[in-house]
C-alpha cells in the first residue's frame, strides 16, 4: 500500500514547508495551552471546592470570545493576521509568567486567579480568529479542507497530550515532588517558542496591511450582516450555538465532575480530558484524510445528534473505566461537528470576509460555552452535576429534530467548491 493512499490529503498539506513549520510550532504551543487550562481548573477546585466557582472561572476565560472575537476578526482582516498573533502571543507569555511567579511566592488567591483568567480569555479571543484564518495564506484552496481538519486534529492531539502531561504533573504536585509554579512555567515556555516562529512566516496573503481606525466598527457590522444574510453559514451558527450552550459546558465542569462523581479529582480530570481529546484527534485525522468538502453538512448535523446521545449515556455512568468509551465518542463526535462546520464556513465565505465569518464561528463555538458553563455551574449546585449535564443533552436532542431537516436545504451553498485562489510564485 502506498503511503499517499494511507495519508490521503494530509501528505500534500504537510509537504508545504511554511505550513509545516506553523503546524508543528502551533502544536507545541497548544500543548502548553492545555497544560495551562487543566492546571487552572485544578487550581480553582483546589482553592474553592465549589462547582459555582468552576462555572465562574470558565465564564471568565471564555466570555471574552463573545465580546472580542468579532473585533479581532475585523482588525485581523484590516492590519494582518501575523501582527495580531505576535502581540497576543506576548500576552500569553505574560499571563503564564504571572501564574508562575505568584504560585512560587505563595501569593495566589481565587480572585487573582480570576483576574488572570480574564486576561487569558481576552488574549484567546483576540488571537484565535487570525490563527484560524492564517491557514488560507499558507496553503492553496485545494488543500484547505485538509489543512483545516489537520489543524483541528493537531489541536485535539494536544488536548489528549496536554491534559495527560498536566494531570501527571499535578499528581506530582499533590505528592509534593514539584510545585504548581513549575507546571505553569512549562506551559509558558511552550508559548515563547511560537512567538519566535511567527517571525519566520510570510505575511503575504495573511490579511490586510491597513491601520486601526473607526472604520473597524463598520467592518464588524459588515461581518455580522454577511453572516446573517448567508443562510447556510447562519444555519451552522445555530448548530454551533446549541453545542456550546448545552453540550460543551461539561468540559468546563470536568474537574468538579471528576471529584464529585468519580472521587478522583486529579486522576479522573486528566482521564476525562485526555480521552475526549483522543476521540477528537481521531475524528479530525479521519476528516483530514477524507480531504473533501462534499458530505460535510450531513456529517455536521448527524454527529450533533449522536454527540448529545453519547453525553446523555455518559451521565448515567458512575464508573470511570466504563465511562471511557462514551467519553471517547463525545470527543470524536464533538469535533466532527465543529471541524465540519469550520471547513464549510471557510469554503463558503469570501476571502475578504473570512476572518470575520470565522470570528462568529469562534464566538459561538467557544464563546457560548461561557454562558452555558455559568448557567450549568449554578444549576449543578442546586440539582446535581449529572442531572444538569443530562438535561443539556436532552435539550440538544430536541433541537436536532429541527436541524437535521434544515441542513439539507444548504448543501449546495456550503459544499460547492470555489475556484482555487491564485498565489504569486
Amino acid at each position: 500500500m502506498k503511503l499517499s493512499s494511507v495519508l490521503g490529503g494530509i501528505g500534500p498539506a504537510l509537504a508545504n514547508p511554511v505550513y509545516r513549520l506553523w503546524w508543528a510550532s502551533n502544536g507545541v504551543s497548544t500543548i502548553g495551552r492545555w497544560i495551562y487550562r487543566t492546571s487552572v481548573l485544578w487550581l480553582t477546585w483546589h482553592l474553592t471546592k465549589d462547582p459555582t466557582w468552576l462555572g465562574i472561572m470558565a465564564f471568565a476565560d471564555v466570555f471574552p470570545m463573545v465580546v472580542l472575537s468579532v473585533f479581532s476578526g475585523a482588525i485581523s482582516d484590516r492590519i494582518g493576521y501575523l501582527r495580531v498573533i505576535k502581540a497576543m502571543q506576548l500576552c500569553y507569555i505574560a499571563v503564564g509568567a504571572a501564574f508562575t511567579l505568584l504560585l512560587h511566592f505563595d501569593a495566589m488567591t481565587i480572585y487573582i486567579c480570576l483576574g488572570l483568567t480574564i486576561c487569558h480569555g481576552i488574549t484567546e479571543a483576540m488571537s484565535t480568529p487570525p490563527r484560524l484564518a492564517l491557514v488560507n495564506a499558507l496553503v492553496g484552496r485545494d488543500e484547505l479542507s485538509t489543512a483545516v481538519a489537520l489543524n483541528s486534529a493537531t489541536f485535539n492531539a494536544c488536548r489528549l497530550v496536554g491534559p495527560g502531561i498536566g494531570g501527571a504533573l499535578l499528581v506530582l504536585v499533590k505528592e509534593g515532588v514539584i510545585g504548581a509554579d513549575i507546571v505553569f512555567a512549562l506551559a509558558t515556555i511552550a508559548f515563547v517558542q511560537l512567538y519566535i516562529v511567527v517571525f519566520f512566516l510570510p505575511a503575504k496573503g495573511a490579511g490586510g496591511e491597513g491601520k486601526v481606525s473607526l472604520e473597524l466598527l463598520r467592518d464588524m457590522a459588515d461581518g455580522a450582516r454577511y453572516v446573517w444574510r448567508n443562510p447556510g453559514i447562519r444555519f451552522l451558527m445555530f448548530v454551533l450555538g446549541m453545542t456550546g450552550l448545552f453540550i460543551r459546558p461539561f468540559m468546563e465542569l470536568a474537574s468538579g465532575y471528576a471529584d464529585l462523581i468519580f472521587g478522583l479529582p486529579e486522576e479522573a480530570l486528566g482521564t476525562i480530558l485526555s480521552t475526549i481529546g483522543g476521540g477528537a484527534m481521531l475524528s479530525c485525522l479521519w476528516l483530514a484524510r477524507r480531504g473533501r468538502t462534499q458530505g460535510l453538512t450531513r456529517l455536521c448535523t448527524h454527529s450533533f445528534a449522536l454527540l448529545a446521545l453519547a453525553l446523555l449515556i455518559f451521565t448515567a455512568i458512575d464508573n470511570l473505566l466504563v465511562a471511557i468509551l462514551p467519553l471517547f465518542l463525545i470527543g470524536f463526535l464533538m469535533l466532527v461537528t465543529g471541524t465540519a462546520a469550520q471547513s464549510l464556513i471557510q469554503n463558503a465565505a469570501g476571502p475578504d470576509m473570512r476572518a470575520r465569518a470565522l470570528s462568529f464561528f469562534i464566538l459561538l463555538n467557544w464563546g457560548m460555552p461561557a454562558f452555558g458553563a455559568l448557567l450549568a455551574g449554578l444549576v449543578a449546585s442546586m440539582i446535581g452535576m449529572q442531572q444538569t449535564i443530562a438535561g443539556g443533552a436532552v435539550i440538544a436532542l430536541v433541537f436536532w429534530l429541527w436541524a437535521h431537516r434544515q441542513g439539507r436545504l444548504f448543501v449546495d451553498q456550503l459544499e460547492t467548491e470555489k475556484e482555487p485562489e491564485k498565489k504569486d510564485a
